[in-house]
C-alpha cells in the first residue's frame, strides 16, 4: 500500500502540472492511464460498478469534477477555463493493494471565495487527521472535520463518506463527513483509511447528473474535495499519498 500511495502521489503531481486553461478532462484522463501503466499499476475506478442496477460502470481512469461538481466526475470533452477549480480523485492498484487520494486544483488565477473554500477544505482534512490515532473513534475524526468546515461557514456532504481501503477500494469502516465525538468505529493500529472531506459553499444537498455518475451541488455553487490514504498508528497517522 505504501507503493500504491507513492504512485498516486506521483500521478496527482503529474496531473497538477498539466492543469491549465484549454486542457480537457479527457486529456487528463489519458495522462493518468499513461502514468499508471508506467508504474505497473491500474486504476481502481475504471469500470467500477454503478450501485444503481442497470447503469453503466465508471468509464474513466480518474474522477474529474469541475466547479459545482463535487465527486465522481466523468472525464470528457469539457475544456478547463481560467478561474475554474477542478477536483481530481485518483487511485492506484499495485500488486493487489489500493491507495486513493483527491485534490482540488486552481485553473490559473481563481477568485478569493474559491481560494478560501480550497483552504478550508484542505484544513478540514488535516483537522480530521489530528484525531486519527489508535483508541479514538471515527466519530472523533468526523466531528473535527465537520466543526472545522461549519465554523468557516461551509457545509459538509451528507450522502458520501470516507472509507477503509486496502484490497478493495471501499472497505469498512465508513466515516461520514459529520459525527459526534466518541461515536462510530474504534480506530486500531494498522487500519488503512481514505479520509476525504467533501465540502459545499452553499447547501449540503447534491444531485447526480445525467451521465449517471457526476455528483454536483444542487444549488450550483462551488465545491471542494481533498483526500489522503492514511495508516492508523499510536500517534500521528502515516500519510501514504502525500504530494511532493
Amino acid at each position: 500500500m505504501r507503493e500504491a500511495g507513492r504512485i498516486v502521489a506521483v500521478l496527482l503531481s503529474e496531473l497538477r502540472e498539466r492543469i491549465r486553461p484549454g486542457v480537457t478532462t479527457a486529456e487528463l484522463d489519458r495522462l493518468a492511464a499513461q502514468v499508471l501503466a508506467k508504474h505497473d499499476a491500474t486504476s481502481p475506478f475504471y469500470n467500477y460498478p454503478n450501485h444503481d442496477r442497470g447503469k453503466r460502470p465508471f468509464p474513466g481512469q480518474i474522477c474529474a469534477s469541475v466547479n459545482e461538481e463535487l465527486v465522481h466526475g466523468v472525464p470528457g470533452k469539457r475544456a478547463l477555463k481560467e478561474g475554474d477549480i477542478i477536483k481530481i480523485d485518483c487511485g492506484a492498484v499495485y500488486k493487489g493493494w489500493i491507495a486513493d487520494s483527491a485534490w482540488t486544483f486552481a485553473v490559473g488565477k481563481i477568485n478569493p471565495a474559491a481560494q478560501r473554500l480550497l483552504e478550508v477544505t484542505e484544513g478540514a482534512l488535516y483537522a480530521s487527521l489530528k484525531e486519527a490515532k489508535a483508541g479514538n473513534r471515527t466519530g472523533d475524526m468526523a466531528h473535527a472535520l465537520q466543526h472545522h468546515v461549519e465554523t468557516h461557514g461551509f457545509n459538509v456532504v451528507r450522502e458520501y463518506v470516507s472509507h477503509g481501503v486496502g484490497r478493495r477500494l471501499h472497505e469498512d469502516p465508513q466515516m461520514p463527513n459529520f459525527g459526534g465525538p466518541g461515536t462510530g468505529s474504534k480506530l486500531r493500529k494498522g487500519m488503512t483509511i481514505a479520509v476525504e472531506p467533501m465540502v459545499l459553499s452553499g447547501t449540503y444537498k447534491t444531485k447526480v447528473l445525467p451521465d449517471q455518475w457526476t455528483v454536483a451541488a444542487k444549488d450550483g455553487k462551488l465545491t471542494a474535495h481533498f483526500e489522503h490514504t492514511i495508516v492508523i498508528t499510536d500517534g500521528e497517522p502515516e500519510i501514504l499519498t502525500k504530494l511532493n
